[in-house]
């Protein structure tokens, strides 16, 4: 996976594209990759989503154009480079995590880790992975050192600061590598772990042996 950090990223946004969402007055969202899109918007990580509507018109008052600033919001640092909008959002964190965090595929944005994952099939894994005490941490480990996705973040060292929500472009991939290394786990402890005995295991510990096939 790739680690899209936000205090790092530049989004560049195509200036047509991005003023005739605009104009359409109808909802449209940006993409990390700075793609334009107007439905589907739970498919994407994204950076932005709204709809703007006209200023309403007053015969007292002379129209105005407003800049990329007032629609899109301050959080947002714009610079604008002939045919290119250039994007900074790391000070929009807050609205960017709550567009994005019902359709992410795990949530590391708190300081509670990480507990369940969006897929049935990785999460049913993870549930009972923790039996014998594997962490989500763990498994996730594994996601993004080995499968296609985005980690949507921002991350700083001095002082230190991390916030993220993964996005798992290959589910199959996940699934395939957190299986082989829970089993793997799981067989090493119950091989080596005077605490995994099988005599010892609970009833628990015994079902989620089984459901990796040991």
């Amino acid at each position: 996976m790739k680690k899209f950090n936000l205090f790092n990223e530049i989004i560049v946004v195509e200036r047509s594209a991005l003023l005739s969402a605009i104009n359409s007055t109808k909802e449209f969202a940006i993409t990390y990759e700075g793609a334009l899109i107007m439905s589907d918007f739970e498919s994407y990580p994204l950076i932005y989503r709204g709809r703007v509507l006209p200023a309403p018109v007053s015969p007292l008052a002379p129209q105005q154009s407003r800049s990329l600033n007032d629609i899109l919001g301050h959080h947002y640092a714009i610079v604008e480079d002939d045919e290119r909008i250039l994007i900074k959002a790391a000070a929009a964190w807050k609205e960017i995590l709550n567009l994005n965090i019902r359709h992410c595929d795990y949530d590391d944005s708190s300081g509670d880790g990480i507990s369940i994952f969006a897929d049935k099939a990785l999460e049913d894994m993870g549930w009972h992975a923790t039996e014998f005490n594997i962490e989500y941490r763990d498994m996730v480990n594994i996601i993004e050192s080995s499968c296609d996705g985005i980690l949507l973040c921002i991350e700083q060292t001095d002082p230190y600061q991390f916030s993220g929500l993964g996005f798992i472009f290959d589910k199959e991939c996940a699934r395939t590598h957190v299986r082989a290394f829970c089993k793997q786990q799981i067989l090493e402890k119950l091989t080596n772990d005077p605490l995994f005995t099988k005599e010892n295991l609970t009833d628990d510990e015994l079902e989620a042996a089984d459901f990796f096939g040991l």
